[in-house]
């Protein structure tokens, strides 16, 4: 099979299909918000006050779902991301319903988490432009138990028996992916629960994925080791007989992981540079990519040169665009002109929406924001190409 090329043809530089479904005030407001994220200073002290203002139970909420939560997420409910799904869907982009309601700690807000998540697998099941369901494994198990089972030092007795729970709640979500036929991701996470979240997806997998891949695993690609463990999943579903299903990313906690390996005296998991991450992350595309009769993958990435080389790859192998053994991914609310673009040529895009309660999903909003910020290059872009478009609106009498 066709290596990935250096340079692709397909253009990721259209503003007018980017935007296509923004109205002039709707640049206006992310025009404001992407300067606001793309300067440090600014964006910590917006982050800083929304965090004070949630701490003395201040009355923000209707002033954060205008601006961040509208932007980024699809909606407090289900109900309420129906629309979102709906415009997505007008220029063939599919919706990842993602409940970003983060540090449950309670059994009944496990439960809870499990529940919510199988309603998104119901409708996932329902509607062809739901293509995934995806949940976090923190959500529906304690964070502390699954950092000591990955450690070995998990107390017999009620610590087990929590812990034994949390699995429970992770076979049932994965049940019901399997019951309705739905496409599931298991979130990626911090590298010192994400052994113990590995092996449970893989014995999910065993299960679910005898056919197809219905279980996804994540691979953070900024890990050093991670494309080695991309390989050796590969290796182990073809012998025990089960198709691996991957959702490739580069990566979320660079800065917690640092601080966590420095604080425990540990080598830090992240690569030593980014052209290591990126190098990482195309070489396992390409892993991926020739082994599609064992492999299925989600791409899910904001880096137009990987996206540009996929499609292109794809292409230069006689790959249909639209082959459900391979799909684009962004978050919601960031690189339309990469989601869009891709969409409008025939390839298989979806957006993650988060949803849930306005102040239950801050602590998602203030991490996009943080990594938006830290992200080199990144906001800059995206307020580039909004300006682009604004621009070209008004020069064309719009």
């Amino acid at each position: 099979m066709a290596h990935l090329p250096t340079h692709a043809r397909l253009s990721l530089d259209d503003t007018q299909v980017a935007f296509e479904s923004r109205s002039n005030a709707e640049l206006v407001k992310m025009d404001w918000m992407f300067s606001l994220m793309n300067s440090p200073m600014l964006n910590n002290l917006a982050t800083n006050s929304l965090l004070t203002a949630i701490k003395f139970k201040l009355p923000i909420s209707t002033v954060v779902k205008a601006t961040i939560f509208g932007h980024f997420c699809g909606g407090e409910t289900l109900q309420e991301c129906e629309k979102t799904m709906d415009a997505l869907a007008r220029y063939g982009i599919g919706t990842i319903l993602d409940y970003s309601v983060e540090g449950e700690k309670s059994e009944s807000g496990f439960d809870h988490v499990v529940a919510e998540t199988i309603g998104t697998i119901r409708i996932a099941a329902s509607r062809k432009d739901v293509p995934f369901a995806v949940f976090k494994t923190s959500g529906i198990c304690d964070v502390a138990l699954l950092e000591k089972a990955q450690a070995g030092n998990l107390a017999p007795g009620e610590e087990t028996d929590a812990l034994a729970r949390g699995r429970k709640r992770f076979g049932e979500i994965c049940a019901a992916a399997g019951q309705f036929g739905v496409r599931l991701f298991v979130d990626g996470e911090e590298s010192w629960i994400q052994d113990t979240i590995d092996g449970w997806a893989y014995e999910e997998m065993a299960i679910y994925n005898r056919s197809k891949s219905l279980i996804f695993n994540t691979y953070q690609l900024y890990r050093a080791d991670m494309l080695p463990n991309l390989k050796a999943a590969a290796e182990q579903a073809a012998t025990k007989g089960y198709f691996l299903g991957a959702k490739l990313v580069r990566g979320a906690y660079m800065e917690k992981e640092a601080a966590y390996a420095a604080r425990k005296g540990r080598p830090n998991p992240i690569q030593p540079n980014k052209q290591a991450t990126d190098r990482d992350f195309d070489a396992g595309v390409q892993h991926c990519l020739d082994r599609l009769d064992r492999i299925h993958f989600c791409a899910g990435s904001h880096n137009e040169a990987s996206n540009l080389r996929l499609a292109e790859a794809m292409q230069a192998s006689g790959i249909a665009k639209n082959d459900e053994r391979i799909w684009f991914a962004q978050l919601f609310g960031m690189s339309d002109n990469i989601s869009y673009a891709l969409a409008k040529q025939g390839f298989n895009v979806a957006k993650y929406v988060p949803y849930g309660p306005v102040l239950s999903v801050m602590p998602y909003l203030v991490r996009r924001a943080a990594e938006n910020t830290s992200v080199a290059g990144q906001t800059s872009r995206e307020l580039g190409l909004i300006r682009k478009e604004r621009k070209r609106r008004k020069e064309a009498g719009r």
